[in-house]
């Protein structure tokens, strides 16, 4: 058996110092009122709990010139003794939350791959290589628009010690909050555009999951998209969510993940929730973010999808110590996927 996950690790980089040591004090974490030492020991407690073959961590630590995502995260592993100790990241980014995977090297061996050539400013039509440049018309004024992805997927190539080859894609999609809005008109103007770049990207995304499925390649499709089937009133407006276009629909080879299913179809009960976060006003609010999708060879493999939530899966409510770690280690919460493979 192979056990996935994806895990969006809030402020993970803000626990370590320019060396990739951990910074294992009381000053506070990017979490609101969690220290570092509290938010590392939770941490430690989810990881060690999952216990996951391999693990696609959003909000991975920064790379840079001054930082190393791979030296923080094998840091991390080494100091909790996880079987996933070896860390693999693409392409970098500007925001301080890369998207790198931690795998058990005795059991997998991966690889960044990405497909396609660089595409320049003027970027291209199609599925180029995700470090570039989209060409789509937007709004349908008859002008292309330039697409760029803030977080480029992590596409790599794996391969399990008993020979299955597999293509995995690790996904943070745009998220669509209004920032920077001034007035309620120029928050509504920041979603429509948001929602635009971020179906955008869902679609370059599916661009590159018909490549992968058109070779018969097995493929495994995991991160966190901000979005979801119903999540928000600008759906309506453009008729589906993205998560939607990536799993696909009409003529489209459909990838699998029964939390999809659920939140479109909304029968006799609630999807569930991955990601938990505190509002201004004090309330709470719940979504559905993070999924694992599978291409359609796999489902033959006895796939079996948990989300590890605090107050919604038994095994995590009875047991304390998992329960209140999860809640103090992210505002996210890990979905894992074991599969007969």
């Amino acid at each position: 058996m192979l056990r996935l996950a994806t895990y969006n690790v809030e402020w993970f980089d803000r626990l370590f110092d320019d060396q990739g040591r951990l910074l294992d004090d009381t000053e506070w974490s990017g979490r609101q009122d969690v220290t570092r030492e509290d938010q590392i020991a939770a941490l430690g407690v989810v990881f060690r709990a999952l216990d996951a073959d391999g693990i696609m961590v959003i909000e991975a630590p920064e790379q840079s010139r001054r930082r190393d995502t791979v030296r923080a995260l094998e840091t991390f592993a080494a100091r909790f003794r996880l079987r996933a100790r070896r860390a693999v990241i693409g392409f970098g980014n500007q925001t301080q939350q890369e998207i790198a995977f931690l795998f058990d090297p005795d059991l997998i061996a991966a690889r960044h791959d990405p497909r396609g050539e660089p595409t320049g400013k003027k970027g291209e039509r199609g599925a180029p290589r995700f470090d570039g440049v989209f060409r789509i018309d937007l709004d349908q004024d008859g002008r292309d628009d330039l697409v760029v992805w803030s977080k480029p997927p992590l596409e790599l190539e794996v391969t399990t010690k008993g020979g299955t080859d597999l293509r995995l894609i690790g996904v943070h999609a745009k998220s669509k909050a209004p920032h920077g809005a001034h007035s309620p008109q120029e928050a509504m103007r920041l979603s429509i555009d948001n929602r635009r770049k971020q179906l955008a990207q869902c679609q370059w995304l599916r661009g590159r999951i018909d490549q992968h499925l058109e070779v018969g390649q097995s493929l495994v499709v995991m991160g966190d998209f901000n979005d979801g089937p119903g999540l928000d009133e600008y759906e309506r407006l453009f008729g589906r969510s993205g998560v939607e276009i990536v799993a696909g629909n009409g003529d489209e080879v459909p990838l699998y993940d029964p939390n999809v299913m659920r939140a479109l179809t909304r029968r006799f009960t609630a999807p569930p929730t991955t990601a938990r976060f505190a509002l201004p006003d004090g309330e709470v609010l719940s979504a559905l973010l993070d999924y694992i999708m599978i291409s359609p060879d796999l489902r033959a493999h006895l796939p079996r999808w948990l989300v590890w939530h605090p107050h919604d899966n038994r095994a995590c409510v009875n047991d304390g110590m998992l329960r209140d770690a999860l809640l103090t280690a992210s505002d996210h919460f890990p979905v894992t996927l074991d599969i007969e493979i």
